[in-house]
């Protein structure tokens, strides 16, 4: 556990019934001019930017829909809104939609008034400044991006994805309004809900785990395995999704006083390389990367079990191994895929995915156990 940790947070969070009511009083009290909304073209056909746009409407501002964005873009890809953004004169941005979405706008914010792009940003992250508010509304419960100063980027070149870190990127304001995740397709729900448990359990888990970070995680992880089935099955079981949203969030601040481990770095090359979605890949390697963790964290994963499920088993290592079942348990229910042989993925690219995995450095110095090749392969091998 750190010594020494700090807490950064967006600077007002909104949520709880009728919350894109504040959008209004976010828009005027910043006396926005020109608004750009970043969005993409699923979040605009399934009509979850009508509710948002309604509300900006009613304010009167000058607005710009900024909707050109695939799902787990590239760099490049992220850097063709970006610039669009900056072409547009915005004194403001509104964020609606998932991780990619949210990334991509807090990449703008920082980027806005400068001549070097994301590409710089890859190696020197800290270098950006923010020039721009923001305002986060997710349209998944799980990314947790809103919280986060993170955002992540497929790097084509390196078959990875890449994270850029920077405090300056925390959003500035955050509306978490479970009308917008009502109608989320199950398996969008499950994917994202799965990611967030896996923020939750590895911040829990981390080298970077303090005080601070412990609060958010333990909490996330409380709401996330009691109530991620009945949000992702039921289309009406509002009280479950509006528990899954604000746990979401609360991993990602976990994530921003402490930091994910080896989940997240093997699941890196899944998406840089396969373009199996962030979730769906963090859901395959959870169980596997818990269990290889398992001896190093047995008395934290018993606390989890204590908190969270509060069965009849006695022992840490019976409580320890009750919690890596149940994180089975969920991903089997969710109907996530628990292989890579679904993903057309052949064995001999195993020596490949080793190789980019123990790149992922920046979090695998937070996994409690080293993480060697050696080890690397063996837990690839197992979801081969």
């Amino acid at each position: 556990m750190l010594a020494k940790y700090n807490l950064k947070m967006p600077h007002s969070v909104f949520s709880g019934e009728d919350a894109l009511e504040n959008i209004c009083g976010i828009l005027e009290e910043n006396q926005v001019k020109h608004l750009a909304v970043f969005t993409d073209q699923g979040i605009r056909g399934a009509g979850l930017l009508e509710a948002p746009m309604a509300r900006v409407e009613e304010s009167g501002v000058d607005t710009v829909i900024l909707d050109d964005l695939p799902a787990e873009p590239t760099y490049a890809e992220a850097q063709k809104l970006v610039d669009q953004c900056k072409a547009c004169g915005a004194d403001f941005i509104m964020a609606v939609g998932g991780g990619s979405v949210m990334d991509t706008a807090k990449l703008a914010s920082i980027l806005m008034t400068d001549e070097y792009g994301i590409k710089e940003l890859l190696g020197t992250p800290g270098r950006a400044k923010k020039c721009i508010k923001t305002l986060m509304i997710p349209t998944t419960a799980g990314t947790g991006s809103e919280a986060t100063p993170n955002a992540i980027v497929a790097v084509p070149e390196k078959q990875l994805k890449v994270g850029i870190v920077n405090t300056e990127m925390i959003a500035d304001y955050v509306i978490l309004d479970a009308v917008m995740i009502k109608n989320l397709p199950r398996k969008i729900a499950a994917a994202t809900g799965v990611d967030a448990l896996a923020h939750a359990i590895e911040c829990w888990t981390s080298n970077k785990a303090n005080p601070f970070s412990d609060i958010f995680a333990i909490q996330a992880l409380d709401m996330i395995l009691n109530n991620i089935e009945k949000a992702c099955d039921d289309p009406d079981a509002m009280d479950a999704k509006n528990q899954m949203q604000i746990a979401s969030f609360y991993a990602g601040i976990a994530i921003t006083a402490s930091g994910t481990t080896a989940v997240h770095a093997l699941s890196y090359p899944l998406g840089g390389k396969y373009h199996i979605a962030h979730g769906v890949s963090n859901a395959i390697l959870l169980a596997p990367v818990m269990r290889f963790n398992e001896p190093a964290c047995r008395e934290r994963l018993a606390a989890v079990y204590d908190r969270c499920m509060r069965g009849g088993e006695a022992t840490a290592e019976g409580k320890s191994a009750a919690v890596i079942a149940r994180l089975e348990q969920i991903v089997k229910h969710l109907d996530i895929p628990t292989s890579l042989t679904e993903f057309g993925v052949p064995k001999g690219d195993l020596e490949a995915l080793v190789a980019s995995g123990m790149e992922v450095t920046r979090l695998l110095v937070n996994n409690l156990r080293p993480v060697t090749p050696d080890d690397a392969r063996r837990i690839y091998q197992e979801i081969l």
